[in-house]
């Protein structure tokens, strides 16, 4: 295992250029989930904390020249924060696992990716610009698109930096300023973002960072000089915000859960799709918005892909996230492990058979288990349609299996979920694969594969998944409001009204 690097005993927050310690001087314990051991303490914002972070960067837009700032100038400033991350790579990935519980390798894969979707955002915004319109000879008629202004980002557990970056780079990029408060329970990486970007001079106001759980969050999302609202989160969370966000019709942006079907035909190639599917499921412990936890296999082929899944299920080796071999972490804490229990307990009540898993493991290979939020990756077969665990976000190691017979019994059920994130089909027949790909009603859909994505390429849902895009081009336009910029350069009287005769 790798040493930890070092950690402040307490990380404040960071507002108008300067840290501070939270009104309240209430701190939050931040552990390490495979050991529990004490990592720091985070600053718990309250109401009057978060009030005085927008208030920072509603006088960093309206008076600060970063609105105004051009947009090679701030695209400069993205490939900077880029260089920044890449450069502090490591100290990230060991922030992120330590923090998390992911494997370290997996942690080192999500910086790759963090730094190219600031690149990318860099060279976007560097190369927007508006549209002129057809328009009599002696008007200029453009359609703008500007900064909105100030921009909550809430980002979630799982991904800390990475969901941040998705959202911090298309905002800053834009022209606005943000508050920017992380999940309570992960603060690390993204503290150490904020001392990445006042290493290399980002102007105070621009970004502010509070830490904290539900109170931070709520005043965030209601306040009226919060201009755009970006959450990513459960699907009850983004619920509450929404509501909360109504008050002053802020722009909203919401990415929540999803409920994934994984779906493979009896022509598919067996051992590739065997292997992706858990792939699909097992990343990041099950810890993953776009999982594909719900795995629907065409009867030709169910029960021998049923028994070569749950076989190596059996063999994946769980460990710390930075020791040699460790395929899969812990879970994130303590309430998430039983959460994620209680689910695989309601299940087997209701009729699916427990294959494997759902339990916390006996010691393997020399490793004991006694402290951390440790679970066995389960299967779980004979899952019908209308089970809550094929319906219902679990957010852990574990993986249903549905049986079905037709194409057409596929799209149907895959399709009966509230949700709409992520999908995958897998077959040989690229004729089957267009058609399947175009009737599942989600946001993405992969055919023979599961989990890439690319900054170039919207991510977001149907349904109860979600509002608005993230990444792409439409990733951009979220943090931007649309203008018609009309100019007569030749005014003339048009005598309609009250003209003399």
């Amino acid at each position: 295992m790798q040493a930890s690097p070092p950690i402040a005993p307490r990380l404040d927050l960071y507002i108008a250029g300067q840290w501070v310690q939270p009104e309240g001087g209430r701190y939050r314990d931040i552990v390490d989930p495979a050991t529990e051991r004490l990592l720091t303490q985070a600053a718990e914002a309250g109401a009057a904390d978060v009030q005085q972070a927008i208030a920072a960067a509603r006088r960093a837009f309206d008076e600060g020249p970063w609105r105004d700032s051009g947009t090679r100038e701030r695209a400069r400033w993205l490939h900077r924060i880029a260089e920044a991350i890449a450069a502090d790579a490591e100290h990230l990935a060991t922030l992120e696992s330590l923090n998390t519980g992911k494997t370290i390798s997996e942690s080192r894969t999500d910086m790759g990716d963090i730094a190219a979707t600031f690149r990318y955002f860099a060279a976007l915004v560097a190369t927007a610009s508006g549209r002129v319109n057809e328009a009599p000879p002696h008007v200029i008629s453009r359609t703008l698109r500007e900064p909105v202004g100030v921009c909550g980002l809430i980002t979630p557990w799982n991904y800390p930096l990475l969901q941040a970056a998705w959202k911090l780079a298309p905002a800053l990029g834009a022209g606005n300023t943000v508050v920017l408060k992380p999940s309570e329970l992960t603060p690390l990486s993204t503290h150490r973002l904020a001392e990445l970007l006042i290493d290399i001079g980002l102007p105070p106001g621009v970004f502010n960072l509070v830490t904290g759980s539900g109170e931070a969050g709520a005043e965030l999302a209601r306040h009226r000089e919060v201009d755009l609202l970006s959450f990513t989160g459960g699907a009850l969370a983004g619920a509450a915000v929404m509501n909360a966000a109504s008050g002053n019709f802020k722009k909203l942006a919401l990415e929540l859960g999803g409920k994934n079907p994984n779906i493979v035909f009896d022509d598919a190639d067996f051992d590739t799709a065997l292997d992706y599917a858990l792939n699909a499921a097992f990343f990041h412990a099950g810890q993953v918005c776009s999982a594909g936890s719900r795995l629907m296999v065409q009867s030709g082929i169910h029960d021998r892909f049923v028994d070569a899944l749950v076989a190596r299920t059996r063999r994946i080796r769980l460990g710390n996230g930075f020791a040699d071999g460790t395929q899969m972490g812990p879970v994130q804490s303590a309430l998430q492990r039983q959460k994620v229990m209680a689910m695989v307990a309601a299940g087997v009540e209701q009729g699916a058979v427990l294959r494997c898993g759902g339990k916390a493991p006996a010691a393997q290979a020399g490793q004991t288990f006694g402290r951390g939020f440790w679970l066995e990756p389960a299967v779980l077969t004979n899952v019908r349609a209308e089970m809550a665990l094929a319906t219902e976000e679990i957010f852990g190691p574990v993986l249903t299996v549905e049986r079905f017979g037709s194409e057409q019994e596929a799209l149907r059920h895959a399709n009966a979920t509230p949700f709409g994130l992520a999908a995958a089909v897998w077959t040989r027949d690229l004729d089957r694969a267009n058609r399947v790909s175009r009737a599942l009603r989600f946001g993405t859909v992969w055919a023979n594969d599961y989990h890439p994505y690319f900054p170039e390429a919207p991510w977001g849902g149907y349904k109860a998944s979600g509002i608005g895009r993230e990444l792409g081009p439409g990733g951009l336009d979220e943090y931007t409001e649309l203008k018609h910029s009309y100019i007569n350069l030749a005014p003339r009287p048009l005598n309609w009204f009250g003209a003399a005769e």
